[in-house]
């Protein structure tokens, strides 16, 4: 088990690596889609929190 987690950590390495040299806009384009949505999830956690406390 121990063994198949490494070897898909490697392959997600190598893909993302691979996507970041062939086309680096994309990537680009992909790692701020993943932070907005980290920032969104984020404000989503804060307007919940508030609301509890209200």
């Amino acid at each position: 088990m121990a063994q198949a987690k490494k070897i898909v950590l490697y392959l997600l390495i190598v893909f993302a690596l691979y996507t970041i040299i062939t086309s680096p806009k994309r990537a680009a384009d992909l790692v701020q889609i993943g932070f907005e949505g980290i920032s969104s999830a984020a404000q989503g956690v804060g307007q919940f929190m508030t609301q509890l406390i209200s």
